[in-house]
């Protein structure tokens, strides 16, 4: 009985998650996450583009 009881509450945990983590209300916040690795990049220069054009030609 108490292993029926548990295996209930685990599975609507779960469910809760999916459902938390599929929300149209949480997609800004994880699209913000994911670009999160990239938001200490440093923005090249336009001077160091130019340069990096004109010895490569």
């Amino acid at each position: 009985m108490i292993r029926g009881i548990g295996t209930a509450v685990v599975f609507i945990a779960f469910i809760s998650v999916v459902l938390w983590a599929y929300s149209s209300k949480r997609k800004s916040s994880f699209d913000e996450a994911a670009n999160l690795p990239f938001a200490d990049d440093p923005k090249p220069n336009e001077r160091d583009e130019q340069s990096s054009r004109s010895n490569n030609q």
